[in-house]
């Protein structure tokens, strides 16, 4: 048995505040909210918050637009822990304060990341308003969670990233968005380190690459995640087109713009999975008497 490091007491040290604040919770998911769509945490029931600056270890948010607390409550009667705001490479924090949140849900035993971003669409096809499923990641940050030397006494430094966005839970989301009528694209995800927004001449070099969204979050928390073992969907909601495809020239307020309309249809996908996974998760406990174990 190894000693425990900084890093490690301080993700037990904040689980257990999580615990003592929001009692011994059986989470189904951690859910990060980006930007636009922090008002899904409004529609939760039985909810209790907590801010992330009383929170061991945890750097606060400083993005517009995101509030900066956990919110523990029910969605589709799973009980989820959400992240009104993340924490972004661009405000100034490494690599690992941005995954920190991730391994303090791990260390809650949550087996599930729901990742969510505003993002600039590649793909031509895309329109502003479609959400898009992110079926695999390039992570253009120039940073890793796991390159630092105490995670990697707590977690393989080595992670595969193949599936890293799991593909049983993709089909689940799609099949959630066709029953609901939700426009919702699948394709590959670009994160960048921002904050400035691309210029047109680097939106066709991600086009080249194979890219169809572009933002500037979720790489490092993917990557966080599954080190960790936790399963991982990502929606990003298309709010602009990239720089200079069809004259775009994106500004942060029609990212605010955008997110507001489509939170109810977000939340319907979100309800729309969980009930998914609440329906296996009961038909699993009556096969074997019991709820099956994580």
């Amino acid at each position: 048995m190894h000693a425990q490091n900084h890093l490690e007491q301080q993700l037990h040290a904040a689980a257990a505040q999580l615990r003592q604040h929001f009692g011994h919770i059986d989470y189904e998911a951690l859910i990060i909210l980006g930007s636009g769509l922090n008002a899904i945490a409004d529609k939760l029931q039985e909810t209790q918050t907590l801010s992330y600056a009383e929170v061991e270890g945890m750097c606060v948010s400083t993005a517009a637009g995101h509030v900066g607390q956990f919110v523990s409550g029910k969605l589709a009667g799973c009980h989820v822990l959400v992240m009104q705001g993340r924490l972004h490479g661009y405000e100034g924090y490494s690599a690992q304060e941005v995954a920190y949140p991730v391994w303090v849900a791990a260390h809650l035993d949550i087996p599930l990341l729901i990742t969510s971003n505003a993002a600039g669409a590649l793909n031509v096809n895309y329109a502003v308003g479609d959400f898009c499923l992110m079926k695999d990641q390039i992570n253009l940050t120039g940073r890793n969670p796991l390159a630092a030397a105490e995670p990697a006494q707590i977690y393989d430094r080595f992670v595969s990233m193949f599936e890293a966005f799991d593909p049983a839970l993709q089909t689940v989301t799609q099949e959630v968005a066709l029953k609901r009528n939700i426009s919702l694209q699948t394709g590959v995800y670009a994160g960048l380190l921002g904050p400035s927004f691309e210029t047109p001449a680097e939106i066709r070099m991600l086009q080249v690459l194979g890219a169809d969204s572009v933002a500037m979050s979720v790489c490092e928390e993917v990557i966080a995640a599954r080190a960790a073992g936790m399963k991982v969907i990502g929606v990003s909601l298309i709010t602009n087109m990239g720089c200079g495809i069809e004259g775009a020239n994106p500004n942060d307020l029609e990212v605010q713009d955008v997110g507001a309309a489509r939170v109810d249809d977000f939340y319907a996908l979100l309800e729309g999975v969980l009930s998914h996974i609440e329906r296996e998760r009961a038909m699993e406990g009556a096969s074997f008497g019991t709820v099956s174990p994580r």
